[in-house]
């Protein structure tokens, strides 16, 4: 008699394509779900969530404004606010600190990451201007004080295009003088991604990237697969499957409070479109690192668990720049300029700007 050589095989996969087959059964009738919810919503209905997006993004400015970053008494710098309208026609909130002195060696805008504002960055802008930095930070769509519902990225080539427009803005009201751009997480993907473009690379001295969002998967595979439709059909969706807020991200437990009790830090889950714009931003990147050429500064913590800093390791191995480097911090968390050791990291980042202009221009002490 002859034996039925795929019994066994049918017994295993059997079951799995039942799993399988009811999964697609489940994604499907979400998906009808939600495409029936759409279309039951009324004009009034539709109206009423702009309104009160639009009364949220008002309250989240008020709040910006009235954000103390300017140091009291400390006569040594200029802190102003304001907005800038960017290519899409959207309002987007912006910081600057200048030194009073005027004698810049240079300009950093900073790129904050995901959820966060660029007001929180206002220390490290201090220490920047106390070595005579101009500095710049900008909120992204649906972030601080910037248009949009709190948390939502319709897409973040819209950040990078607000982020080539804004450095256009301030090269031409300040001529002559050279630019820098930092990012910090996804912020770090949203800064290499603007420099990848021709001229935007040729208004920079160098990119600064703390902790990028290089290497992001996906919670679970099934969640990779279905976030390009499901970022159709319910884009500002929170998914609370890939909510990261219990990961730690400093060792300095004073920071991690102040971040996460701070009304302009978005904590709730993560929108559906909003993770599928890191997730497709991330493997856009990871394909592009041997066409990177700007002069670039990676930092990363190898204890950071939101981010890869492998990955920061494969962009400095990869990259054609000519200028690079990297510093890899034993033990560091993802917020490195929220750690412990923030004033190093942020001297290790200016002596780098400064390594690169004295590179570029000779003697940086005696150029200005």
């Amino acid at each position: 008699m002859e034996q039925q050589l795929t019994s066994g095989a049918s017994n295993r996969i059997i079951p799995i394509l039942r799993a399988l087959r009811t999964s697609l059964i489940f994604v499907y009738t979400v998906l009808l779900s939600l495409l029936l919810l759409r279309r039951r919503l009324s004009p009034s209905q539709h109206s009423s969530k702009r309104r009160r997006e639009e009364e949220d993004t008002l309250r989240r400015r008020a709040l910006a404004e009235d954000l103390d970053v300017s140091f009291g008494n400390d006569h040594r710098l200029r802190c102003s606010n304001s907005l800038f309208v960017g290519p899409g026609s959207h309002a987007v909130f912006c910081r600057s600190w200048v030194p009073v002195s005027g004698d810049l060696k240079g300009i950093l805008l900073i790129i904050h990451g995901l959820n966060e504002h660029g007001g929180r960055y206002a220390d490290f802008a201090r220490q920047l201007t106390s070595c005579n930095f101009g500095v710049y930070a900008m909120d992204w769509i649906g972030h601080g004080g910037s248009d949009g519902l709190h948390g939502y990225v319709p897409s973040l080539d819209h950040v990078v295009a607000d982020t080539g427009a804004f450095l256009e803005k301030i090269k031409s009201e300040n001529p002559g003088i050279p630019c820098f751009l930092f990012g910090h997480s996804t912020g770090g993907a949203v800064v290499l991604k603007a420099a990848s473009y021709t001229h935007i690379e040729e208004m920079l001295e160098g990119i600064v990237l703390t902790s990028p969002a290089l290497r992001v998967k996906p919670a679970h595979p099934i969640v990779g697969a279905m976030a390009p439709i499901f970022s159709v059909v319910a884009p500002k969706l929170q998914f609370k499957g890939a909510n990261k807020r219990g990961i730690p991200v400093s060792r300095d437990p004073a920071a991690l409070l102040a971040k996460y009790s701070d009304p302009l830090v978005y904590t709730g889950p993560i929108r559906v479109r909003t993770g599928h714009e890191i997730l497709r931003i991330s493997s856009y990147l990871m394909r592009s690192f041997r066409s990177v050429t700007v002069p670039f500064f990676v930092l990363h913590g190898t204890a950071d668990k939101v981010t890869d800093p492998l990955a920061s390791q494969d962009l400095y191995n990869e990259a054609a720049s000519k200028f690079k480097e990297i510093k890899l911090y034993d033990g560091f968390l993802h917020d490195l300029l929220f750690e412990p050791e923030r004033e190093e990291i942020g001297q290790d980042i200016i002596n780098w700007m400064e390594k690169r202009l004295s590179a570029s221009f000779g003697n940086v002490d005696n150029i200005w």
